[in-house]
């Protein structure tokens, strides 16, 4: 079983909302870690933490990041819904080299993919990890990419890569769809956490949300194979987020909420 503590961990987007929640709790699991991200890391460096400031898209400076590293946790590049030509160089290029990193030194990759993979399906549909993709935009459609890149990597050079289509990761749920699809930090820490010490993995993908009552979309992953059982539960929120919705019928109606209205140019 691979043991995230025993080599350093390179966590990519370390400066992000995510990054910053995930540093000092893995650093309090006895990691040593390698912070990157383009802009400084925002907090003091939890104990055994170094930060250097790069960009995906150099591709040395991330093979360089990563030499002599175990596991590489991938949360970075755009993590927002934007024009394709802002979406392709930390999501389609960075990528690649964080993957040829991985390869490189024969390191667990845990990827931070979205459930904007699926953000068109309706509501309705009833979906396992292993369902036809349907992105929301041009990020999620990065992610179906990065999923695809995990599998040939997996395929063809033997890194094992655990997906998180991370659902909604706040600190508590701001409207009604996030009832369904919140992600605590608590449960993203030991996500994390179980998606680099999981043993003969592959590529394995993984829905990234709580335990919440009204989660009924996604069910059929690779949680029980990596150990992880939420814990946190959307429902406590549910009084004072009754009837705060998207004003776009398209977002009310499917998976990915808001991004799937971003430049929706058909007949309502």
């Amino acid at each position: 079983m691979p043991d995230p503590a025993r080599k350093p961990v390179l966590l990519t987007g370390a400066s992000g909302i995510l990054g910053t929640v995930l540093a000092p709790e893995l650093a309090a699991l006895g990691w040593t870690l390698r912070l990157t991200d383009l802009r400084p890391f925002p907090n003091p460096l939890p104990p055994r933490a170094s930060f250097a400031q790069a960009d995906l898209s150099d591709r040395a400076a991330v093979l360089r990041l990563a030499e002599g590293c175990g596991t590489i946790l991938h949360f970075g590049g755009v993590s927002v819904e934007q024009p394709f030509e802002d979406v392709y160089g930390p999501n389609i290029r960075g990528l690649y080299h964080a993957f040829e990193a991985a390869r490189f030194e024969s390191a667990r990759m845990v990827f931070a993919s979205s459930n904007h993979t699926v953000g068109f399906h309706p509501r309705t549909d009833v979906l396992d990890s292993d369902c036809t993709v349907r992105p929301d935009g041009y990020y999620g459609l990065s992610k179906v990419y990065g999923e695809g890149m995990a599998q040939l990597y997996w395929d063809k050079h033997g890194v094992e890569t655990v997906s998180l289509r991370i659902g909604s990761a706040r600190a508590e749920p701001t409207d009604e769809r996030m009832l369904a699809t919140w992600l605590s930090y608590p449960d993203l820490v030991s996500l994390v956490a179980c998606a680099a010490a999981a043993d003969d993995i592959g590529h394995a993908i993984v829905w990234g949300v709580s335990n919440n009552h009204r989660m009924t979309w996604w069910r059929g992953d690779a949680r029980e194979r990596i150990g992880w059982l939420p814990r946190d539960n959307a429902e406590a929120w549910a009084p004072q987020l009754r009837g705060l919705v998207e004003p776009h019928a398209v977002s009310e109606e499917r998976q990915g909420g808001s991004y799937c209205a971003i430049g929706y140019s058909r007949p309502v």
